[in-house]
């Protein structure tokens, strides 16, 4: 495997650059978000629920199908491209059909599903008591004081968990990047199949 196997490193290469590039982004996502909603903003149940819904349906055949559209060369991103004035040398291109681009679709698939890490971001910063933010005032820290010495120390073992399990998760992505590649996405999509297989001790 570590030798003469040059698919199975590529393999690794990939789902690695998966995991390392999707999952920070995500939790950086969910917590923006979070520090967002935590603001008491109106309509906060409702956002919750609309947040929330893209962590439901991530991992959805029916999601897989949709992002495989909206990236096809004809898709919705090179229509709004097209509308936004970016001119196309040659055709446009199909971005889950293209080794350069695959891995990054995916990886924006994974971003979008940040919901349940939002909620529990949510819940942690409301766990945080008010009054170390008024003695904090009182003593004259700034907002940035407030988030390294208050906001940051609190919420680690919340985010220790959220990290732990978005990258469990991401470990066992398959059916997205089955369905977004229909199975002949390019060499990126099929060295993510590769690995998953062997990972799951297939052969």
């Amino acid at each position: 495997m570590f030798g003469t196997d040059l698919r199975y490193r590529k393999a690794l290469q990939v789902t690695f650059t998966y995991v390392g590039l999707g999952v920070p982004l995500q939790l950086l996502t969910a917590l923006a978000l979070a520090f967002v909603l935590n603001k008491g903003v109106p309509g906060l149940p409702t956002l919750r629920a609309i947040f929330y819904i893209p962590s439901l349906l991530g991992g959805s055949v029916a999601i897989a199908i949709l992002w495989r559209r909206m990236f096809a060369y004809d898709g919705l991103v090179n229509q709004l491209l097209s509308f936004l004035g970016y001119q196309f040398t040659g055709l446009p291109t199909s971005y889950v059909t293209n080794p350069r681009y695959a891995l990054y679709t995916l990886i924006l698939l994974l971003i979008w599903a940040f919901g349940s890490p939002m909620i529990i971001f949510l819940a942690g910063l409301r766990q945080i008591p008010n009054e170390l933010y008024d003695a904090a005032d009182i003593d004259g820290a700034g907002p940035l004081k407030r988030l390294r010495f208050i906001t940051v120390p609190l919420l680690t073992p919340i985010v220790f968990f959220n990290l732990v399990m978005q990258i469990i998760s991401a470990f066992q992505a398959f059916t997205s990047a089955f369905i977004v590649g229909a199975g002949r996405g390019g060499r990126e999509i099929a060295y993510f199949f590769t690995h998953y297989i062997f990972m799951k001790g297939v052969f």
